[in-house]
C-alpha cells in the first residue's frame, strides 16, 4: 500500500477565552477516551495494483481540518490503494458492518462517518467494524463510474473469508453508507450481484450481498433529486439520460435487494430528503422490508457526533434494528473463537 501523505488544514485564527481554556481542560482531564481510536488492523484490499488502476498516478493524502485533538475531522483522497481499518470492540457480539463514509465522491470522510462511530457501534454496541477508503470515480480509474462499488464488493467479499479467523459471523455482515457513501452503500444492496471486476483470488467467490443496509442521509437519486456535486463527480458534467437512470438506485431496487433502514432530516440542504423517500417508495414497490425514520431537524452530515435531542438516539435505533435483521447462527457463542487478528492477515499479506 501506498503511504499516505498527511497534510495539515489551513487554520482559522481564534482567541483563547476562558471558554476555550476551559475545553482543553475538560480535554486533557478525559485523557485518552477523548482520542480518535485507533484500528485494530489495517488491510489493503486488493493483492497488488486494484482492478483498473494500473496507470493512475496518484499522490495520496490524508487532510486533517479540525483544531481539536479530541475530535479529528480527516478526509482522504488520491486513494490509488484502498483499504479497511478494522475496528474491534473488547466484547464483540460476532456481528460486522462495513461502513462506507461519504465526501461527495470527492474525497473520503474518515471521522466524521468512520471512526466517531466505534464508541456507540463498536465499544457499546458490540459490533466489528470496518471502515472502508474507496477510490474516487473522477481520480482517473478505468471503469470510473464502477470502481466504488467493485472496492465495496470486494470488502464485503474480504470480510467474509476472513470470517472465521476474526470470530464473525459471516452471514451477519452489513453495510451502512453515508451521503455519497449511503450511494455505495446502496449500490452495494442493489448491485451485489453485478460483476464490476474479474476475480483475483479465492475471496471473489463470496457471496457480496449484504445481510441488511443502514443508509443515512443517502444519494440515491441522480436526476431532479440529485446532489449536483456527486452526480458531476461521478457521471460527469453531461451524463446520458441512460447513465443517470441506471445510477439512480431507487431504479435497481429488486427482490434480493435485503432489508434497508434508512434516516434523513427534513431540512437537509444538501441531499434532499427526497432521495430517501424515492428508495423508501422502491422498497415498498419491491416488497422489501424497511424502516424509515425522518427527522424534522438535523441537516446534512451530523453522524453522530452533531446528532442533537432526538436525532441522537438514532444509533441505538439502527443497534436494535441490526440486531434483528442479522441474528446470530444458531449455537454460536459471540466471540469465542476470535483470536487477536495479526498485524496483517496471512491470507491478505504479500499477495
Amino acid at each position: 500500500m501506498h503511504i499516505q501523505e498527511a497534510v495539515q488544514a489551513p487554520r482559522r485564527r481564534h482567541r483563547t477565552g476562558p471558554r476555550r481554556w476551559l475545553a482543553l481542560l475538560a480535554a486533557l482531564l478525559a485523557g485518552p477516551a477523548l482520542a480518535a481510536p485507533s484500528p485494530t488492523l489495517q488491510l489493503p484490499l486488493w493483492p497488488g495494483v486494484a482492478p483498473g488502476s494500473g496507470a493512475v498516478r496518484l499522490t495520496p493524502r490524508v487532510v486533517e481540518r479540525s483544531d481539536d485533538p479530541a475530535l479529528p475531522d480527516r478526509f482522504a483522497d488520491g486513494i490509488v490503494a484502498p483499504s479497511l481499518a478494522m475496528y474491534r470492540p473488547a466484547h464483540p457480539d460476532g456481528r460486522a458492518l462495513l461502513v462506507v463514509p461519504g465526501g461527495g465522491y470527492q474525497r473520503v470522510v474518515l471521522d466524521k462517518e468512520g471512526s466517531a462511530l466505534v464508541p456507540a457501534f463498536a465499544r457499546d454496541g458490540g459490533l466489528t467494524l470496518f471502515v472502508l477508503q474507496y477510490r474516487l470515480p473522477g481520480e482517473g480509474h478505468e471503469r470510473a463510474r464502477d470502481v466504488p462499488l467493485a472496492d465495496a464488493q470486494r470488502a464485503l467479499r474480504l470480510i467474509r473469508e476472513h470470517a472465521a479467523e476474526w470470530g464473525i459471523d459471516g452471514d451477519s455482515v452489513g453495510v451502512m453508507g453515508f451521503s455519497a457513501g449511503g450511494h455505495v452503500a446502496a449500490s452495494l444492496a442493489t448491485r451485489h450481484a453485478e460483476p464490476v471486476y474479474a476475480a483475483v483470488d479465492a475471496a471473489d467467490a463470496r457471496d457480496a450481498r449484504p445481510a441488511y443496509a443502514v443508509l443515512v442521509y443517502p444519494v440515491i437519486d441522480m436526476g431532479a433529486q440529485a446532489h449536483p456535486g456527486s452526480r458531476r463527480n461521478l457521471l460527469g458534467d453531461a451524463p446520458s439520460d441512460a447513465q443517470v437512470a441506471a445510477y439512480s438506485l431507487q431504479n435497481r431496487v429488486d427482490a434480493r435487494t435485503p432489508p434497508v433502514f434508512q434516516l434523513h432530516a427534513q431540512d437537509d440542504t444538501v441531499v434532499t430528503v427526497e432521495n430517501t423517500l424515492l428508495f423508501e417508495a422502491a422498497l415498498r414497490k419491491a416488497g422489501i422490508e424497511h424502516e424509515t425514520h425522518l427527522y424534522a431537524h438535523g441537516g446534512h452530515g451530523f453522524g453522530v457526533r452533531e446528532a442533537h435531542g432526538t436525532l441522537a438516539l438514532w444509533p441505538q435505533l439502527a443497534l436494535a434494528w441490526i440486531r434483528a435483521h442479522a441474528p446470530l447462527a444458531e449455537g454460536r457463542v459471540p466471540g469465542a473463537d476470535a483470536a487477536s487478528p495479526p498485524a496483517s492477515p496471512p491470507s491478505a499479506a504479500g499477495r
